[in-house]
């Protein structure tokens, strides 16, 4: 099953490329079922983003509507991450990839440095995977990546529940964070404003669903109270879109989803990121 806002089944005149990781193998979590979460988008994106009318199928757009051309790639295995991004990032096509554990992101964005150098990154997420006592996995991300990004032009958005070793190193590495929070403070618009004035020209962005709170995606790995609300993350991935290289979407758990809702929120996501890109 394909993504329902793929609109080509030609790859090489495609401007943005949906890859599905279905790999948890880097993940502690205690839910599982983060590897069923590529299919299960595909398949939510087709039941509620489409409606049928006089035996004709039409898509429920963002209201920008979606002007790109679209090709799923279907699911790939975690080896294959760098052959397939190098491919995608190759050919000038903009990579937006669904895992998986957020260990996947690790793979995609040493393949983007590869080619740009240090890049920003903008890393949504409840938990700061800033850990470096251990390494190679889900709670390791941002640490495993720093030698491939250029760390003052990059941030956190979401972050509210680190462990003492992140908080320790959030201020060695002199690491920007945005908590919700800082959200509610300030408001959307000066957040914007902070993370654009903050950001460099390549810009990677990785999103893991528990940075949502989990009133609006309850069925991701690590679910935390006090997040952030589903419409400032998508209003905020709207604006990064125009300078992103490459996204990600990771941590959607579908076997601990509520009527799908969280699946059907990443289709959406993806679907504003197409229209504004």
């Amino acid at each position: 099953m394909k993504i329902c806002w793929a609109n080509t089944e030609n790859f090489d005149e495609a401007d943005i490329v949906i890859i599905g990781i279905p790999d948890e193998s880097k993940s502690h979590a205690l839910r599982k079922g983060a590897s069923e979460a590529p299919d299960k988008i595909r398949e939510i994106s087709s039941l509620r983003d489409t409606y049928t009318r006089d035996g004709k199928t039409s898509l429920g757009l963002p209201i920008l509507g979606i002007k790109k051309k679209i090709y799923d790639y279907g699911n790939i295995k975690k080896t294959d991450i760098g052959n397939v991004i190098e491919k995608v990032i190759s050919s000038s096509k903009i990579p937006i990839s669904i895992g998986g554990d957020h260990s996947n992101s690790s793979e995609i964005i040493k393949s983007f440095s590869k080619k740009n150098g240090p890049i920003s990154l903008v890393y949504f997420d409840a938990h700061p995977d800033l850990i470096g006592s251990s390494g190679n996995y889900y709670g390791s991300v941002f640490h495993d990546v720093l030698p491939y990004i250029d760390i003052k032009s990059s941030l956190q958005i979401g972050i509210r529940t680190p462990e003492q070793e992140e908080i320790d190193n959030i201020k060695k590495y002199d690491l920007t964070v945005i908590t919700p929070l800082d959200i509610v403070k300030n408001g959307i618009s000066e957040i914007e404003k902070m993370m654009l004035n903050k950001i460099g020209k390549k810009v990677y962005v990785s999103f893991d669903m528990d940075a949502i709170d989990s009133a609006y995606a309850p069925g991701v790995s690590v679910p935390v109270p006090m997040g952030l609300h589903n419409t400032d993350a998508i209003y905020l991935l709207k604006s990064l879109a125009k300078r992103a290289i490459g996204t990600d979407i990771m941590e959607v758990c579908p076997s601990y989803d509520i009527k799908d809702k969280t699946s059907h929120l990443a289709s959406r996501m993806i679907a504003e990121i197409i229209s504004s890109n």
